[in-house]
């Protein structure tokens, strides 16, 4: 646990931006929100993270970088036309956020060349952990850390699926950071639990703090990130600690859909083949435009009347002509809103409505869904809205949350950005401080039970050892929507052995988002994990006590063979 550790570590593993942030036991007892972090620099934008992007050598095995210094080496390899043979995977962390996630899943890289995302995963996480270890170790006198030494801390987003959560840790095993050293931070909990840290001075404009909130009061987290926006709603418990009232949500509304919003406001300009030869030619170009985009994109205000420049590569203009037979400027005056869009020069000025509609689908998507949280029954009382994340930066996100919901507070930290990294180094040195969590499944055991003609169907008919039995039926442990205490075990069911010889049974763990499911079979049900629980003896009916404990972030199953007492403690398998 984080109270015998020297050092807490925490890994913000994002969409678009990554960072490392860690802090002494020392420190954090004096001052909770006294975390050391890096700074990262690419060009003109000084970044409080990296860009999440590696560079991989033409082995597919070893790595060469990350973050800016992936993206600046890549561009120089295909300056020199020789990019074609590196892997270089730029955004991959969203190819997690899918069904049907497996330990041999492949990533595609930016030329169409796969890897094991397992391997993409580990190279880079141990990219991070080693780089925090440098600077951590510099602080330390008379020799460096030891690995029991650290508590290390991986953050994701609460509303990945269970095996997104298992493929982190085992990608954190690859890196080198042993299970039992390891905790999983959901991103919008450890951003709660800095703001709740955090003194008035560094809550925004409003002045108004997390800490100030004792038990009873409610607050909705809207974690605003590169790819997924993630929202929970929390309770103040007595003693300070944060009850969650509603099952993480959110979707894939981030920041990156501006991004793509100006890249296909560029296709529309000069037509997708001239984009797509852009990417692939010339690169160094197409990341500098880009990185100008990501400053220009934090200072688009709400009241901005002038108009935005972004400076065009020339390459850009040469390949419109090259591949459209006409210039930049008359492939602009072709266009529907050719009066807001004016080449000056290499500088391309864009009416600012134009600029802000790129950022309308992600913000209408944030609004409504908020919206829908706040009518629920159970988030009644919700007093404060508070923005965390890169993308809560963006004051048109700020303007409109503030203007949709003038009757609550909205608090935005001072580095709402960091908000997550930060906050998971304090969950590290105090993780039981998150005492309630919402189940988002319904989690349940495929049984077999006694054919009943009234109550069964007859497809689902199967006699086992003489007997007719009725197969499939979703013995439920918990349910969707149900308050879940972390470290208690939910509901006990027993089972029973339905072979004299079977020496092992062979227990599946099925989730599905109904509430009262019948079957394993039905429409949303999924298979999720495997347990084999050793049994001894002979005979039909050796029983088996099944239970499962939401202890963190993660599942474990207990399983108690009666007549033994013999306990199996295992997580449950979420990958296939």
């Amino acid at each position: 646990m984080a109270e015998n550790s020297l050092l807490v570590a925490a890994i913000d593993f994002g969409t678009t931006y990554s960072g490392w942030a860690f802090s002494f036991r020392h420190e954090f007892e004096r001052e909770p929100t006294k975390v050391s972090a890096k700074n990262w620099s690419g060009g003109q934008l000084v970044s409080l993270k990296g860009p999440t992007c590696v560079l991989i050598k033409p082995d597919g095995q070893t790595f060469h970088s990350f973050g800016f210094e992936a993206e600046s080496k890549y561009a120089d390899l295909a300056l020199d036309e020789e990019h074609e043979s590196w892997y270089f995977f730029k955004r991959f962390k969203m190819k997690l956020f899918s069904e049907g996630l497996g330990r041999n899943l492949l990533l595609e890289d930016a030329s169409g060349k796969k890897l094991s995302a397992k391997l993409v995963f580990s190279l880079s996480i141990k990219h991070l952990k080693d780089d925090l270890l440098k600077l951590s170790e510099n602080r330390i006198s008379g020799g460096g850390l030891r690995d029991g030494d650290i508590k290390w801390v991986l953050t994701v987003p609460a509303i990945w699926n269970d095996g997104a959560k298992q493929f982190m840790r085992e990608a954190a095993r690859e890196a080198g950071i042993s299970d039992d050293k390891l905790t999983i931070a959901l991103e919008p909990e450890a951003a709660s639990l800095y703001c709740r840290h955090l003194p008035v001075e560094k809550c925004g404009s409003d002045k108004m703090s997390l800490s100030k909130f004792g038990a009873g009061k409610r607050y909705l987290v809207l974690d605003a990130g590169g790819g997924t926006v993630d929202i929970t709603v929390h309770e103040v418990m007595r003693g300070g600690c944060l009850k969650e009232l509603h099952k993480a949500s959110g979707g894939a509304w981030g920041g990156t859909t501006v991004d793509d919003a100006f890249f296909n406001f560029l296709s529309k300009i000069a037509g997708p083949s001239v984009m797509a030869k852009f990417k692939d030619k010339h690169m160094e170009d197409f990341i500098d435009l880009f990185r100008d985009f990501e400053v220009k994109k934090r200072e688009i205000r709400p009241d901005k009347d002038s108009k935005v420049t972004f400076r065009i590569p020339t390459v850009f203009a040469d390949l419109v002509k090259e591949v459209k037979g006409e210039t930049l400027q008359d492939s602009i005056s072709k266009m529907a809103y050719a009066n807001q869009v004016k080449l000056v020069g290499d500088k391309l000025r864009v009416e600012p409505d134009i600029v802000k509609s790129f950022f309308e689908p992600s913000i209408n998507s944030i609004m409504r869904h908020v919206r829908e949280l706040l009518q629920k029954p159970v988030n009644r009382g919700v007093e404060a809205i508070v923005m965390v994340g890169g993308f809560s930066e963006s004051l048109l996100l700020q303007h409109a949350t503030k203007g949709t919901f003038s009757n609550l507070r909205i608090i935005v930290p001072d580095e709402a950005g960091l908000a997550v990294l930060k906050g998971a180094v304090i969950f590290g040195h105090q993780p039981s401080v998150i005492s309630e969590r919402v189940s988002k499944y319904t989690y349940g055991v495929d049984t077999i039970q006694n054919f009943i003609p009234t109550r069964h169907p007859i497809e689902k008919q199967k006699v086992v050892s003489g007997v007719l039995k009725c197969q499939d039926i979703f013995s439920i442990h918990v349910k969707a929507g149900e308050t879940l205490v972390v470290g208690e075990p939910q509901t006990e069911q027993t089972y029973t052995t339905s072979t004299e010889t079977q020496h092992a049974m062979v227990i599946d763990i099925y989730a599905t988002q109904q509430l009262n499911p019948k079957y394993t079979d039905e429409p949303g049900c999924h298979k999720i994990g495997t347990i084999d629980v050793p049994v001894s003896g002979s005979g039909l009916g050796r029983k088996v006590m099944v239970k499962m404990i939401f202890g963190g972030t993660e599942i474990e199953v207990e399983c108690t063979e009666v007549a033994t007492g013999k306990i199996t403690r295992t997580k449950v398998d979420f990958l296939t």
